[in-house]
């Protein structure tokens, strides 16, 4: 096996990580957070990390990445997170995970707009497959959907792909790393959610012990790290690759659902698991480089450049 080759795969293992860490939320939140709380949940996910890496990286944004820090910081975690929280709480079992499998699709669609990549026949059937196979293992049987909750549901699915294939075209700023790339952002999506949290939600709850280590989880593996890992990953893989890693989320949910909460999984259900990592893995293969738009100083182009190089001069 080649260096490059070693090093994309170590790159796509890691990145994994992040949508395996997201996969914990649900059991998290619905074992020791308070109810009913999903903008405090979110502003208590994004901002304390945004803050810790922020002072960790001690670096600021300059010029326009002033504006472009707040824009990804928008669609990747302020608009994100509320949306998702309220999909889930205004849709019946997994629909709101069905409905956000679609990311992959999205993305296709996106990355051939905004970084010239032509969507090509085995990544928009692997991305049908990989929904196809999420609904097996989440959907259960409900009465009539609920439009708010599918257009929530929908719109924050966009919102994060936008946010994927606006973070690989724009790259990061010379001598910039991921870690503070990642620190602009949830601090960023933080500040955007604190004003909405208080009006909609009000003062923050009373929390006792397994609250607060539920948020601190949250905090720093579950967001600081698992999102330095994302967007490190976007830095280092094409924009498709990296999406086709959310569909592990779910997975991870129902696994953690099994094995902590002790909740069943049928046959249909294990079905469902193969064919959608069997899509994970294969929105991972057959990546080709090819010509695309030009690209400016501090960008990368994700089929021009090549994994090795890439990787250390991201390090």
């Amino acid at each position: 096996m080649s260096t490059p080759t070693m090093n994309r795969a170590a790159t796509v293992l890691l990145t994994a990580l992040a949508p395996v860490s997201w996969g914990t939320t649900y059991a998290v939140t619905t074992e020791f957070l308070p109810a009913d709380r999903p903008l405090f949940t979110g502003l208590m996910r994004a901002l304390p990390a945004g803050l810790v890496l922020l002072g960790l990286a001690r670096v600021l944004p300059r010029g326009v990445w002033w504006g472009k820090a707040t824009v990804l910081g928008a669609l990747n975690i302020g608009a994100f997170f509320p949306l998702l929280f309220l999909s889930a709480y205004r849709l019946p079992g997994g629909m709101a995970a069905v409905v956000g499998s679609v990311g992959p699709l999205i993305v296709v669609g996106l990355s051939a707009v905004l970084l010239g990549q032509r969507p090509t026949a085995r990544s928009v059937l692997t991305g049908l497959v990989a929904a196809f196979g999420v609904s097996l293992v989440v959907l259960k049987a409900a009465g009539a959907l609920d439009v708010v909750g599918v257009a929530a549901a929908f719109t924050s699915a966009a919102s994060m792909s936008a946010g994927t294939v606006l973070t690989k075209r724009w790259g990061r700023p010379d001598g910039v790393g991921p870690l503070a790339l990642t620190a602009w952002q949830l601090t960023a999506g933080g500040l955007l959610i604190a004003p909405l949290a208080l009006l909609v939600e009000g003062a923050p709850p009373a929390l006792d012990g397994p609250a607060v280590g539920g948020y601190l989880y949250l905090a720093l593996a579950n967001t600081a790290v698992a999102y330095w890992l994302w967007f490190r990953g976007i830095g280092r893989l094409t924009a498709t690759q990296v999406t086709f890693l959310g569909p592990l989320s779910p997975l991870t949910a129902a696994v953690v659902g099994w094995a902590a909460l002790g909740q069943s999984l049928t046959p249909v259900q294990l079905a469902g698991m193969a064919l959608a990592f069997g899509a994970t893995v294969a929105g991972q293969l057959g990546v080709r480089p090819t010509a695309g738009r030009s690209f400016g100083p501090g960008e990368v182009n994700p089929r021009q450049a090549d994994p090795a190089s890439t990787a250390l001069r991201q390090i």
